[in-house]
């Protein structure tokens, strides 16, 4: 098994079935009997909805495969994707203040957020499966990082998040920033869900 069929096989498990038709869905049993409403809320003061956690992951990989590695337009500029979600933050969302985290978790269209994350998650498995081993050893210079700026990608309270890119190889972007990081959100998400009440894992 070499690290693109690695990769692909825990990366599908992120997402719902439909994405990467993995043996399980980590996304899929945490969404289990939930509603729009229930993505929505945010169980106690402090923390973030499902919604919050499913644009921030999704964000964060869509930016990493896209801008860092494929060094591509981002899936949310196509399609209509911006005008589709009815939110106009275009960053990450990391250090979004408490009241923007409730604004984003009542305005945003949630079916329109999942499918958002259902077409990121396939361009994902489209580029990995095409990638280069060579690619994930190039350095993340101060001229990308610029770009992924420039893109608007991160918010006016995460000055911070780029100096942890800076002089990283892209291998870090793929398997922290898509993978790891994915997987550090969904155990957040496993946690609302038990607060609101449902059966967990």
């Amino acid at each position: 098994m070499d690290f693109r069929e690695l990769f692909l096989a825990q990366h599908a498990r992120a997402h719902s079935a439909e994405v990467g038709h993995p043996d399980f869905s980590v996304q899929d049993l945490i969404l289990r009997d939930l509603t729009d409403e229930h993505l929505r809320v945010r169980p106690l003061p402090g923390l973030n909805s499902l919604a919050w956690l499913l644009w921030h992951m999704t964000r964060a990989e869509d930016v990493g495969i896209n801008l860092v590695i494929a060094q591509r337009a981002q899936v949310l500029d196509g399609d209509g994707w911006a005008a589709g979600l009815n939110v106009s933050l275009r960053d990450v969302a990391t250090g979004m203040i408490d009241q923007e985290v409730e604004e984003f978790s009542q305005q945003v269209n949630i079916p329109s957020l999942l499918a958002y994350r259902s077409a990121v998650g396939r361009r994902t498995q489209a580029v990995v499966r095409d990638l280069q081993p060579e690619v994930l050893d190039d350095k993340i210079d101060g001229d990308l990082l610029q770009r992924i700026q420039d893109a608007g990608v991160f918010g006016s309270n995460a000055e911070w998040v780029p100096q942890r890119w800076l002089g990283k190889p892209k291998g870090f972007t793929l398997m922290h920033t898509v993978l790891a990081h994915t997987y550090i959100h969904l155990g957040q998400c496993e946690d609302i869900r038990g607060l609101l009440g449902f059966r967990t894992l």
